[in-house]
C-alpha cells in the first residue's frame, strides 16, 4: 500500500465503524463490512452543524458544510454539490441534482469515498454498479490519480461504459445480474492492498449524501419542506437525509422535522412489501420485473432494515408507481426543460398529480441526466438482485 507521510495523524482523525446489527466495531481501514455478520457499517460520527450565518463566504461545494463531514481538510474536489432548487407546481419543487459534475446525485458519496481512499492508500479501488455510481467513482479518483476497476453487469447502458472508461477506470463486464457483479467486486475487494468503493456498504458515502437535505436547510433560509419525497433502491439518499435532519434538529437548527416517503418501482418493490407487511426487514424475494428505472431496481437493498426504520422514525410511508406514470413523468418533465433519466424522475411520479400533500411544501429530488438513460417508450432493463 502507498502510505502517506503523515498517514498515522490522518487516520487517528477518523471515526469508527460500528455495525448496526450487532455493535461490533471497526476501525476506519480498507475492511468493508461488518467482520461478524457481513452487513453494511455506519459511522460512529454525531457532529454538530454550524449556525446559517456562519456559511457566508464559504466554498461553493458540498465541503461548505465540513463541520458535519468525517474528513477534514479536504484536498478533493469537482466543484459537487450546492445544486438548484426550482419550482414546479404548486408547492412542490425539485432540486436539480442531476446538475453534478458526473450528472447525478452520487457524486456526493463518491467525493467522500475517493477523499477516504486518498488517507488509506490504496493499490486499488473497486467498485460496483449499473453505471452512475460507478461513474462517478470513476471521476473522482480519477482526479485523485487512483487505478480503479467498476464492475458491471452485462448490458449496462453503452452510454454509462463510455464515460467510465473516459475517466480512466477499467470496465469489468461481469455475466449475469446486478448481484453477480457485486459479487465480483467483493471478491475483487478482498485482495490485499484494495479500497472497495462501495456506496452500499461504505457509511462514508451516507456522509455524502446528506449535505442534500444541508444544502436545502441553507438555501430555505434555515428551513425545510414539511415533506422531503427521496427514490430508493439502495436507499443512500433517503439514510443521508435521515442523518442530516438528525443533526439539525439535535443541534436546535430546525424545530419542526420533515416527514420522509420513499419511492420504488412497482416492478421492483421489496421494501413497499415490507413496508405493507408491517415488516422491520426483508421477507422471502418480491417477484422482480423489468422497469425503466435501473438505478433504484434493487431485489434485496443490504440497508433494508434501516430504510424501514427510517421511514418509520420520520412518519412516512412507502410509495410505487408504475412504468406508465415513470413515462408519463418523464415526458412531463422533459416539456417543462428538465430531461432526465427515468429512475431520477420516480419522486415527481408519485407527486404530480396527487392530492395526497394537500398545501405541504414539498421537494423531489432530479437525480440523473436524460442523457445517460432510457427515455419513456424505450426497451426497459432487467432489474438487478444487489447493490445499484
Amino acid at each position: 500500500m502507498r502510505l502517506h507521510r503523515d498517514y498515522a495523524a490522518r487516520m487517528s482523525l477518523l471515526p469508527d465503524c460500528v455495525c448496526p446489527v450487532d455493535g461490533t466495531r471497526v476501525r476506519t481501514s480498507l475492511a468493508w463490512c461488518c467482520p461478524v455478520c457481513k452487513g453494511p457499517l455506519d459511522l460512529d460520527y454525531h457532529p454538530t452543524p454550524t449556525p446559517l450565518k456562519s456559511l457566508a463566504g464559504r466554498v461553493n461545494s458540498l465541503w461548505r458544510y465540513a463541520e458535519c463531514l468525517p474528513i477534514g481538510s479536504p484536498t478533493l474536489s469537482l466543484g459537487e454539490g450546492r445544486t438548484p432548487l426550482v419550482p414546479l407546481e404548486g408547492a412542490v419543487s425539485a432540486k436539480l441534482d442531476f446538475l453534478q459534475p458526473t450528472l447525478s446525485f452520487k457524486d456526493r458519496g463518491a467525493v467522500l469515498l475517493a477523499e477516504l481512499a486518498l488517507r488509506l492508500g490504496p493499490d486499488r479501488v473497486v467498485a460496483d454498479s449499473t453505471g452512475n455510481a460507478g461513474t462517478a467513482v470513476a471521476a473522482y479518483c480519477a482526479r485523485a490519480g487512483l487505478p480503479t476497476t467498476v464492475f458491471v453487469p452485462a448490458g449496462t447502458s453503452g452510454k454509462k461504459l463510455e464515460q467510465i472508461r473516459a475517466h480512466g477506470a477499467r470496465v469489468a463486464e461481469v455475466d449475469g445480474d446486478r448481484a453477480a457483479a457485486a459479487d465480483a467486486a467483493r471478491g475483487a475487494a478482498d485482495e490485499a492492498g484494495t479500497f472497495y468503493a462501495s456506496h452500499v456498504y461504505n457509511p462514508y458515502f451516507l456522509h455524502g449524501t446528506k449535505t442534500y437535505v444541508h444544502e436545502l436547510w441553507e438555501d430555505l433560509g434555515g428551513r425545510l419542506p414539511e415533506v422531503l419525497v427521496l427514490p430508493v433502491g439502495n436507499g443512500t439518499l433517503l439514510l443521508g437525509a435521515a442523518l442530516a435532519l438528525r443533526e439539525l434538529h439535535g443541534a436546535g437548527l430546525i424545530g419542526r422535522i420533515p416527514t420522509l416517503y420513499a419511492v420504488q418501482a412497482e416492478a421492483v418493490s421489496p421494501i413497499a412489501a415490507a413496508w405493507r407487511a408491517g415488516a422491520r426487514d426483508l421477507g422471502e424475494p418480491v417477484q422482480a420485473s423489468a422497469t425503466l428505472a435501473e438505478g433504484i431496481a434493487i431485489a434485496r437493498p443490504p440497508r433494508a432494515r434501516q430504510i424501514l426504520s427510517v421511514v418509520r422514525e420520520f412518519g412516512g410511508d412507502v410509495l410505487t408507481v408504475t412504468e406508465a406514470e415513470i413515462g408519463a413523468a418523464q415526458r412531463d418533465l422533459a416539456g417543462r426543460g428538465l430531461y432526465v433519466e427515468p429512475t431520477g424522475v420516480a419522486c415527481w411520479a408519485a407527486v404530480a398529480g396527487s392530492e395526497r400533500w394537500g398545501a405541504r411544501r414539498v421537494v423531489v429530488p432530479l437525480c440523473g441526466a436524460g442523457v445517460r438513460g432510457a427515455f419513456a417508450g424505450a426497451p426497459a432493463a432487467s432489474p438487478g438482485a444487489g447493490p445499484a
